[in-house]
């Protein structure tokens, strides 16, 4: 004798404001800038030369 049995599930979906999403945003976009302004200015040469090969492998024109 075999029982079925259905467990219901709930799926939950999460809505974010305008407001949250815009300040994910801003947030990501600064958090971005810094990371390309530090990799680029740095006077740490193993960072700026770690940014620079990455820009080549990727085909990205820096020069």
């Amino acid at each position: 004798m075999s029982i079925i049995s259905s467990t219901g599930h709930t799926t939950t979906s999460t809505t974010s404001s305008l407001a949250q999403r815009l300040t994910a945003a801003v947030c990501a976009s600064i958090l971005g800038a810094c990371l390309v302004y530090f990799a680029g200015f740095s006077h740490i040469e193993a960072v700026h030369n770690a940014a620079h090969d990455t820009r080549h492998s990727s085909a990205f024109p820096c020069h």
